[in-house]
């Protein structure tokens, strides 16, 4: 099993894209997860070059001829190759670089071929103990060919083709009128071989999907599509990601009046307007912005370090906010909000204090909010003479709420 942290590149070559076509249309992220299975299951790779170097070398002890010292020369060089692909593109992964890819999977029909060129010299050579030693162990070969590359169809058909097809090319030049059986063996063989790879290959696809699905359905909010409060966490704290990095904003947004809209109109109405909101609170942030529904109808913001400063940023939120919604026909409502402010700094890029720090200025805005509307019903007017709105917006940071 490949390390989470091991990613393998994609094939960018035509004749290794083909070969490592999955058996259906995959997103990117999946295909990247295929091709990264054909790197792993060593034992059955050490098994594979084991089989088949030591069938060559003893048959080319037997019948020490040109034909098997080639077969023999060609395994080896083969198998070696292949290792040291094998080891490169692993490290490689494993630091985050580039794999030769294509190189390895260009490598693998060239070792099936080797399998099936000693299977048929030895079937040519009328030695029924080698052409049954050969035959035996390119047979072996292909349950280990399907069950080790079965991410990529295509590429079990091609190498189980290679590997044994040559037997029957030999079984017609041996004279051997038994042999001729596995004329009627090899293609049933070939044939089921291939669909099993590929059924495989749709189950192997089909989990990968749920498992993606379930991994979303987890770590994003039903309602909205946002990210809850553990994908915030897990995206936040992500190895590699910067959407925390010192200069950022956090903006804690809390709804005014959001609990009047639900009582006058029903959850459905309630729904409605949460998901319009997160819909503006995409349009506002950054597209390398985090967004998050917190629960009931608080959202976070992770805007990155940008050119717009974090008030004016909180600004556009509670205006986009106070902005009517229109949530069905004949139905307009009005909110505000309460937004509370935090910048991270070197010394506190911790996401969960970060968040403590914006959701203690939101509080902090919404008890001035409260005041300054207490004070405006007993005066009667604001200081401007202008009536208080319940819904007005208003935005801290915990600097000005202390």
């Amino acid at each position: 099993m490949n390390s989470p942290n091991e990613i393998y590149s994609l094939p960018r070559s035509r004749l290794a894209r083909w070969l490592a076509a999955p058996g259906e249309q995959t997103p990117r992220d999946i295909r990247v997860a295929l091709v990264g299975t054909l790197f792993g299951t060593l034992p059955i790779f050490f098994g594979g070059v084991f089989n088949t170097i030591a069938v060559a070398g003893v048959l080319v002890r037997r019948h020490p001829t040109l034909p098997f010292k080639v077969w023999f020369f060609a395994e080896v060089t083969v198998c070696v190759l292949r290792f040291i692909v094998l080891l490169i593109s692993r490290r490689r992964a494993a630091a985050g670089r580039s794999t030769p890819t294509d190189l390895y999977l260009l490598l693998a029909p060239l070792w099936g071929a080797t399998v099936g060129y000693g299977a048929f010299v030895s079937a040519v050579s009328g030695d029924w103990v080698a052409a049954t030693l050969s035959f035996l162990s390119a047979a072996a070969m292909v349950g280990g060919i399907c069950f080790r590359n079965f991410a990529a169809p295509r590429l079990v058909a091609v190498m189980i083709f290679l590997s044994l097809g040559p037997c029957c090319l030999g079984a017609l030049v041996a004279h051997e009128p038994v042999l001729l059986l596995t004329l009627l063996q090899i293609p049933f063989y070939l044939f089921a071989m291939s669909v099993a790879a590929q059924r495989l290959n749709g189950l192997l696809i089909s989990t990968m999907k749920a498992e993606r699905e379930h991994s979303h359905r987890a770590r994003h909010d039903a309602l909205t599509g946002l990210l809850n409060r553990e994908g915030l966490f897990r995206a936040a704290n992500r190895v590699g990601s910067t959407p925390i990095a010192a200069g950022s904003t956090v903006l804690f947004v809390d709804l005014d009046g959001f609990k009047l809209v639900n009582d006058a109109h029903g959850h459905e109405a309630g729904d409605l307007l949460l998901v319009q909101v997160a819909l503006r609170l995409r349009s506002l942030a950054g597209k390398d912005a985090l967004i998050a529904r917190m629960g009931g109808d608080e959202f976070v913001i992770i805007d990155c370090p940008s050119v717009r400063p974090a008030h004016e940023l909180a600004a556009l939120v509670t205006e986009a906010i106070e902005r009517p919604f229109d949530l069905a026909p004949g139905l307009l409502v009005k909110v505000g909000a309460s937004v509370g402010l935090a910048t991270v700094t070197e010394a506190s890029a911790d996401v969960d204090q970060v968040l403590r720090h914006a959701d203690m200025a939101m509080y902090a805005a919404k008890r001035q909010k409260a005041f300054a509307r207490r004070h405006a019903e007993t005066a009667g007017k604001t200081a401007d003479g202008v009536a208080a709105s319940p819904l007005s917006s208003s935005y801290l940071s915990p600097e000005q709420g202390d």
